[in-house]
């Protein structure tokens, strides 16, 4: 039996006043979504939670994709949008290997720069990936994550904004969209619950999966 996760899809309403503050600052998204899960979680509630999401944008709704080990939608703030919830473990249980999945996912390509050996126990500047760089790290990704990738087409987006310890950050974001066939779907079952790569917190990391026509 695999581990339990829900996903919340959210039909965001333009016209509410939360909406449009969340939209326009990442922090105020994240702490909307924290009050989806349990209170009482330690010093890492968003890790404890496995708390995941990501916000999909058309020409005509946006969409919010919020997943966790346990969500509570009533806690939204009123007319936030219209949630529904599924469990996540019949899909889990329905990974094996060789099988053919959509994938979409947003990530955070950055590698860490080496730093000479006198500033060891220092940490490197991370610096943003674009272009086959950031193709390449999401390949090294999807591998570790137990997929193989067929197709991956990549969409830019629009950084990320806000702030950590009294400092602005900006986290450079892509999404990739494609094929892939499953190689490991014990790493793939983890992967999708704790999402992949950093900015988790800014709507970065979760993996969606559909399975593929025959």
């Amino acid at each position: 039996m695999s581990p339990g996760a829900a996903l919340a899809r959210i039909r965001l309403n333009p016209h509410s006043r939360a909406v449009q503050r969340d939209l326009h600052n990442p922090n105020e998204m994240h702490r909307t979504l924290m009050r989806l899960v349990p209170d009482g979680l330690g010093d890492s509630p968003r890790q404890a939670a496995g708390l995941l999401y990501r916000l999909d944008v058309t020409d005509t709704f946006s969409q919010l994709l919020v997943q966790a080990a346990v969500l509570d939608p009533t806690r939204l703030p009123d007319d936030y949008g219209h949630a529904d919830v599924k469990d996540l473990t019949p899909m889990f249980n329905a990974l094996q290997k060789g099988l053919t999945v959509h994938y979409r996912i947003v990530v955070n390509p950055v590698k860490t720069e080496r730093l000479p050996l006198e500033n060891k126990g220092q940490r490197g500047k991370r610096i943003a990936l674009t272009g086959p760089d950031a193709d390449q790290w999401w390949a090294r990704r999807a591998h570790e994550a137990g997929l193989h990738l067929i197709t991956a087409l990549p969409t830019p987006l629009s950084a990320a904004h806000g702030r950590a310890d009294n400092a602005a950050v900006r986290h450079h974001l892509v999404r990739y969209d494609g094929t892939a066939t499953v190689t490991d779907p014990d790493a793939l079952v983890q992967a999708v619950l704790g999402g992949i790569g950093r900015a988790k917190s800014y709507g970065a990391g979760l993996l969606s999966l559909a399975r593929a026509a025959a």
